[in-house]
């Protein structure tokens, strides 16, 4: 009996009560990787969280998932988690430091199921917010794929291992960006070919800058620049929005960024 009424108050759940149970929990298991000193475990921690990421993902949404979203929904949050995870390696060991970042998780974490769950019902039925909710995914998408980039980079592999890293890395993320903006039932041929167009030019854009006297950064900048103009132009042509305004806006940001990059560049050989 105790069992089974721990089982029904779990499916009595409100979805906002899931979101902050599992923005908990997850945030529980970022406090476990703070506390494991060896690397290896904690790369085998930082891959269970996101296993039950998905696992928990779909569990708060199930009720409204159908076709594609059941793959696609899950994505967000769980690059978000591993993200922090890896970037948090790179961040000083400081109880502060330590303190917001599970912060940082546990609020991002409820928005980005809030996000998901627009876009799930948002899908099936027309509903108020979803131009707020593309645009919270939108700027999660590049976030996330700083963080990521910049961690591929801290490692100062090669150029061309870099280059193969961030196609795995961007796909998905471009992929469920991309799908946002329509929210069809299935995967259209045009999503997954922008898709796969914008993770290979990402790639050669990690190919390119890995070899600029550039900072991690800088580097990492570069990457999600690129990203954002891309996704931009793309999801406003899929929305046939696409006015030549509307591309010289987005091509002027990668001007100004290009600039930017130019001259934050180490040209005297400085490491």
């Amino acid at each position: 009996m105790p069992n089974k009424s721990k089982t029904s108050w779990l499916l009595k759940l409100s979805k906002r009560r899931k979101f902050v149970l599992i923005s908990l929990l997850l945030s529980f298991g970022i406090m476990i990787v703070q506390a494991i000193t060896n690397d290896l475990s904690r790369y085998i921690i930082i891959g269970v969280l996101a296993i039950f990421s998905i696992l928990l993902t779909i569990w708060s949404l199930k009720e409204d998932l159908h076709k594609i979203a059941w793959f696609i929904a899950p994505i967000l949050p769980t690059y978000f988690i591993t993200a922090l995870n890896l970037f948090y390696f790179l961040l000083p060991e400081n109880i502060f430091v330590r303190i917001g970042l599970i912060l940082l998780f546990a609020i991002g974490m409820y928005s980005l199921l809030l996000t998901e769950n627009i876009f799930v019902v948002g899908a099936l039925r027309t509903i108020q917010l979803l131009r707020a909710a593309q645009a919270s995914g939108f700027v999660f998408s590049l976030f996330i794929s700083f963080l990521l980039f910049d961690t591929v980079f801290s490692f100062r592999l090669s150029p061309w291992i870099n280059s193969l890293l961030v196609f795995p890395i961007s796909f998905p993320l471009i992929l469920q960006a991309i799908w946002s903006s329509t929210l069809d039932e299935k995967l259209e041929k045009p999503v997954l070919w922008y898709s796969l167009i914008l993770a290979w030019v990402l790639t050669q854009g990690a190919l390119f800058i890995s070899m600029w006297p550039v900072s991690i950064v800088i580097a990492s900048l570069f990457l999600v620049t690129i990203m954002y103009v891309g996704l931009g132009i793309i999801q406003q042509a899929l929305l046939d929005r696409l006015f030549p305004q509307t591309v010289r806006e987005y091509v002027q940001v990668g001007i100004i960024v290009l600039v930017i990059i130019f001259f934050a560049a180490r040209w005297g050989g400085g490491s």
